[in-house]
């Protein structure tokens, strides 16, 4: 993955400093003892922005200081988790959807109400929907620090040798039965040792060189990076309610359709099986020229289109479905440990990392869409200034009744795993999909009762 470049970053965010000094008022910390709050997030691609706005914030704040921690997605939840438990966990740390129910349920989280209440934080100021993510029961937990949707991403080069242009990608159908203008698309990228596509009646299946698509199975319960999105364009909806339902619905048959659909690519030879799949990433094997196309959420901009990508690649829409074209629409806060010793402290620093002040720097750097809407469309210069086009992914986040939201549930670890399995047995061919996920359903809602 591309690494920002962290003096580029530094330079930027001397550009708010003065005003952000200015400006701060009541909100600057110039007296007291000093403190060091301990900052935690996972993604490398995004350390350098949020290092810039803890500067910002520091020159602003002089008696408070972040020290950022960044690790590895899995390393960062272990130990959060294990941190936790122990009582010593960070003041501050980036939160995501699917874990921060447990949070909330074992008290570790503090309530931000009313400090967004006393300092009339406004909270239309997001992308819509995000800031009602993160709220229960009248208790709000963080604020929105950004957002991303899915697009398909694919080797500009490969898919040029089989005669495909950006134009047949611009609105392509999907359907479960014979899977649509997308099908045949991958059919055409997938290439076997002979040359052969895979509408090409000596095609071999037994030797394919290049897959025309590249799955995830691990993908919990959620499938926001495959499964997810055509289900929600074949109707299937998670929950009887998002956030904090309490009945899922992964017994849908619309959604069983849809992992049979996957499972038929498999058979066909257009993508590759389960059990033979390379323990590399997706985003590897698109590098190795090992597949044509594949789902890719906004995060993975600088990937693919970066100055260590190993390929040229370009995005495209999501297919439509029955139910018309439908991306995953998600969005990381900021949590405070209810077990600071900086309570107020730790709020100034979430109350920044939430402003237009952050977020538009981390929006000038074009790593991520800031949720702040303004900031947001600071990202999309970024991009475009680099000669980047990743429109779709804004153009997805607005289309009317083009994005779900991924569930927010207690019990989010055991459901993910739980649904994880069912899915990969029916890939296996272990199990048939409807049944693998009947029983799944019923062993989900079991937790809620």
């Amino acid at each position: 993955m591309t690494r920002r470049n962290r003096a580029a970053a530094a330079l930027l965010s001397l550009t708010v400093l003065t005003g952000l000094a200015a400006c701060s008022g009541g909100d600057s910390d110039s007296g007291g003892d000093a403190v060091t709050l301990d900052y935690w997030l996972w993604d490398d691609n995004q350390k350098a922005s949020y290092q810039a706005c803890a500067d910002a914030f520091t020159a602003a704040n002089p008696t408070i200081k972040i020290q950022i921690t960044q690790s590895a997605w899995d390393q960062y939840w272990q130990n959060l988790t294990t941190q936790l438990a122990s009582g010593d966990a960070p003041d501050v740390w980036t939160n995501q959807g699917s874990y921060y129910p447990q949070f909330v349920k074992s008290n570790q989280i503090l309530d931000i109400q009313p400090y967004v209440d006393a300092d009339k934080v406004d909270v239309t100021q997001y992308q819509s929907g995000l800031a009602e993510l993160f709220t229960k029961d009248g208790k709000r937990y963080g604020l929105p620090k950004d957002w991303d949707t899915m697009a398909l991403v694919y080797n500009v080069d490969h898919l040029a040798k089989q005669g495909i242009k950006a134009t047949d990608l611009a609105d392509l159908s999907w359907n479960p039965t014979d899977g649509g203008t997308f099908e045949k698309l991958i059919a055409k990228a997938t290439v076997d040792a002979a040359g052969k596509n895979g509408l090409d009646p000596a095609f071999d299946k037994t030797k394919v060189k290049v897959y025309g698509y590249l799955p995830e199975w691990a993908d919990g319960s959620q499938g926001q990076n495959g499964w997810g999105n055509l289900a929600a364009a074949n109707g299937f909806t998670y929950l009887d309610r998002n956030p904090w339902g309490t009945r899922y619905k992964y017994d849908d048959p619309a959604l069983a359709a849809t992992i049979d659909w996957f499972k038929s690519l498999i058979a066909k030879g257009y993508s590759p099986a389960l059990d033979k799949n390379s323990t590399l990433s997706r985003d590897t094997l698109m590098g190795a020229g090992k597949g044509a196309i594949s789902f890719a959420g906004s995060w993975t901009i600088n990937t693919y289109l970066g100055d260590d990508a190993k390929a040229t690649f370009a995005f495209a829409p999501v297919p439509a479905g029955p139910q018309g074209r439908k991306t995953a629409i998600n969005g990381l806060s900021d949590a405070i440990w209810a077990g600071t010793e900086h309570k107020d402290q730790a709020w100034k620093w979430v109350k920044f990392l939430g402003s237009a002040d952050c977020q538009n720097i981390v929006g000038g750097n074009g790593v991520v869409f800031p949720a702040v809407k303004g900031a947001g469309e600071k990202a999309l210069a970024a991009h475009k200034a680099k000669n980047r086009d990743v429109q779709v992914f804004v153009d997805e986040a607005q289309a009317p009744g083009g994005t779900f939201f991924l569930p927010i549930t207690e019990h989010g670890n055991e459901v993910s795993q739980t649904v994880q399995d069912a899915i990969q047995s029916a890939v296996l061919g272990q199990s048939d999909s409807a049944t693998a996920l009947k029983k799944a359903n019923d062993q989900v809602n079991a937790l809620f009762k």
